[in-house]
């Protein structure tokens, strides 16, 4: 065979790679090839449930969210404690409070800013602790956090309110009384509330309306709000909380997507930035089994429930040695904190369950649009 042919036979042989959509806010490359946070033994803090002081942040530090405010970029990070078993969840998580001028590099509180303690939600989140943040700005300026509440028996998400990012509100799981009661029970987790820019800010955003959050691991499905703090599935004809994007066999999200960071409203669409899991028989094999990669899934602007598009392959995926080694070994980037700042996207995310990385990209601004 000639040489030319041989080139030709083995170009024609390489699997097909579907270019990344216009709309897509990657893809995302590391402006440094280090973490941005990890683990501080030296800190402690007096935890109210123990009448003690512990290491809050010794082992872990990972999952953030991410909001600009000030001109700066500010990060709640998940912070895991020296106590319990060596397991995952089996630590007790707490919220980390980070700043940053150049979204690079942070400055950090000594304490955590987010804590169970001694109120009405200590039976939800005591002795798990609060997990994976995700954040956006109100229109009216404060600030709306959505978290995992988990108690190492069952989780919740849970809503907390803020107007310094400091000092917390706590209202309570999402669903609480929605439907008569119906969730009240549910396990569920991962809520991205949608955002459209705003200036040098993400800023949650009604459409028809209303508030709108994707949530949930397993499938990604939606709930509606009047006023950001109660919500309620949005349900399909049977009664069911209707699902919006599922699993797919041979990709990154072959095992199940999990909701990433706060969605953005765009012209395009609403761009959902979200977790693949790669199941370890059906998956992507060249990712690695189990191993989770970020992808990105577009919705119709005026109907959310409307998938239009869908990444093939992930936008963000386990490359570099931190993020294949810690505590979740199968290889991770977790992603969970995204904003626009001094004309890039940065967006925050976990590594292997250990530490804090950032990736960025040019992408396309959008303006906020009609209300």
């Amino acid at each position: 065979m000639r040489p030319w042919c041989s080139l030709l036979l083995a170009l024609f042989s390489l699997p097909a790679q579907a270019p990344l959509g216009s709309w897509t806010i990657g893809p995302f490359t590391r402006p440094m090839t280090a973490p941005v946070i990890s683990p501080d033994p030296r800190s402690t803090f007096f935890d109210p449930n123990q009448r003690a002081t512990v290491h809050w942040e010794a082992l872990h530090t990972f999952n953030p969210a991410a909001v600009v405010r000030n001109g700066e970029v500010m990060v709640l990070y998940r912070a895991e404690d020296d106590s319990g078993s060596m397991q995952i969840g089996m630590h007790t998580s707490r919220l980390g409070f980070a700043a940053s001028s150049d979204g690079l590099h942070f400055r950090r509180m000594p304490q955590p800013v987010f804590f169970a303690a001694q109120d009405q939600q200590n039976a939800r989140e005591w002795p798990g602790g609060v997990e994976d943040p995700r954040l956006v700005q109100a229109p009216d300026g404060s600030y709306v956090l959505t978290y995992t509440q988990w108690n190492r028996a069952t989780y919740s998400i849970g809503i907390a309110t803020s107007t310094d990012l400091v000092h917390w509100s706590k209202a309570g799981p999402a669903f609480l009384g929605a439907a008569g009661g119906k969730y009240d029970h549910l396990q569920y987790k991962s809520g991205g509330i949608v955002t459209a820019l705003h200036g040098d800010h993400l800023e949650a955003k009604r459409i028809d309306g209303k508030y709108w959050m994707y949530w949930g691991e397993g499938a990604i499905h939606l709930a509606t709000s009047a006023d950001l703090v109660h919500w309620v599935p949005v349900e399909d004809a049977a009664g069911r909380p209707v699902e919006v994007l599922e699993k797919r066999a041979g990709r990154f999200d072959s095992g199940f997507p999990e909701v990433g960071p706060p969605p953005v409203w765009t012209s395009d669409g609403i761009v959902v930035i979200y977790n693949g899991k790669n199941d370890a028989v059906q998956g992507d094999h060249a990712l690695g089994a189990n191993a989770y990669a970020a992808g990105e899934a577009l919705f119709d602007p005026a109907a959310p429930a409307h998938l239009l598009d869908r990444t093939s392959k992930p936008v963000l995926e386990p490359e570099q040695p931190y993020e294949k080694t810690g505590q979740y070994v199968a290889g991770t980037t977790f992603a969970e904190g995204l904003v626009r700042f001094h004309d890039r996207w940065l967006l925050y995310y976990g590594c292997a369950d250990s530490s804090v990385a950032v990736a960025e990209s040019a992408g396309k601004q959008w303006g906020a649009g009609k209300p």
